[in-house]
């Protein structure tokens, strides 16, 4: 984990700007306008792109905005330039989705993501541009790719991890039928200001919770957890160095206008004194392949990894995570050169002592 790679794993394209949905915690800054983006964007991140599939699996993740706020005849106009090689997925809150979506998804083979925070009452900071409640919305969707047997993921945001949350919440999922469940502790970035500082005890009773509860019914891929005990199981066997990547994945995101923001999808639209938008080129003027191969020079990401070396120095969590998030540090901190943040703790410290915590808690008795 020292330096960043020149080829990624996967590529962020933001098809547009606008959702149609106005969520509490979210933390995009123009999700009001409807900029699309050009189809001359999407052909010159394809150019590349053809580039790093050879080297292995890659895929395009589409998130805006709402990306299906596009239209489909739009998305399929940016999804025409990328070869057969990759994989194409989608972020969506689902509340779009119908059976002539659904046959889109089908058609061209798009791998679905649906926002969704639980039942109706945990649903509370999902609500439409006029203020309404979405999860009707939400459901309606979901139900439409239930109905053309449609995989999907689920993407869950949890704003007060606490004992008592997660059982409900995972049976929840379970019931919905998703494959892959991702867990994100609310942050504080971008334009969201709310603080996500909460009781260490909770946090982590949280996640060992949501532990038990997956070992119980581990029909789902639970994304945190399983990361958590590979990891474990890595420290046991003497293994865990060759876990982490070499070098930190660059996570291209490619903006509506071509512009690409490196390793925070989060700090694409912002500006900071110091070092301006955060780009570090735009696709219509630079390949990706050369923005990636120079993307140490950068000022920002100078900064950003002397704070990894900072974590790796003083952080006895560093091998399970690798340094914290650079959106993170700098909607945290105002920088990208500290370590410990709040996100860190809740979601990376305190979930590898949750998953421990349940490990001691279920120890064989010895005889």
């Amino acid at each position: 984990m020292r330096g960043i790679a020149a080829i990624p794993t996967y590529v962020v394209m933001q098809p547009t700007t606008l959702c149609n949905l106005d969520c509490s915690y979210c933390y995009l800054p123009f999700r009001s306008a409807d900029k699309r983006m050009p189809v001359e964007v999407a052909a010159a991140v394809a150019g590349s792109v053809d580039t790093f599939a050879r080297a292995g699996r890659f895929s395009v993740v589409w998130h805006g905005g709402e990306p299906l706020a596009t239209g489909r005849d739009h998305l399929a106009a940016l999804l025409a330039p990328f070869g057969g090689a990759v994989e194409h997925h989608v972020q969506t809150n689902a509340t779009l989705i119908d059976d002539a979506w659904c046959e889109f998804f089908a058609e061209h083979q798009v791998r679905v993501s649906v926002s969704v925070d639980g039942p109706a009452d945990r649903n509370g900071d999902r609500v439409t541009r006029g203020g309404k409640p979405a999860y009707d919305r939400i459901m309606r969707g979901i139900d439409a790719l239930r109905r053309h047997q449609i995989p999907f993921s689920a993407l869950c945001v949890v704003s007060d991890p606490r004992p008592g949350a997660a059982a409900s919440l995972y049976a929840y999922f379970l019931e919905l039928g998703c494959e892959v469940l991702g867990i994100n502790v609310e942050e504080l970035e971008g334009v969201n200001k709310r603080a996500n500082r909460h009781d260490a005890a909770d946090v982590t009773a949280f996640w060992a919770e949501l532990v038990a509860a997956w070992r119980r019914d581990p029909r789902i891929h639970l994304r945190e957890i399983e990361w958590s005990l590979r990891y474990a199981a890595a420290v046991l066997d003497g293994s865990a160095d060759d876990l982490l990547p070499r070098r930190l994945d660059p996570i291209p995101t490619v903006a509506h206008d071509g512009s690409v923001v490196l390793l925070s999808p989060e700090l694409a639209g912002f500006h900071d004194p110091r070092y301006g938008d955060f780009t570090s080129g735009n696709v219509l003027t630079t390949p990706l392949g050369e923005i990636l191969a120079a993307a140490a020079e950068t000022p920002w990401i100078a900064e950003f990894l002397r704070g990894v070396e900072a974590c790796r120095a003083t952080c006895p969590y560093f091998g399970f995570c690798g340094g914290a998030h650079a959106a993170n540090r700098y909607f945290e901190h105002g920088r990208f050169d500290t370590t410990e943040t709040d996100h860190c703790r809740n979601s990376k410290i305190r979930l590898l002592e949750g998953v421990l915590d349940h490990a001691r808690d279920h120890e064989p008795t010895a005889v």
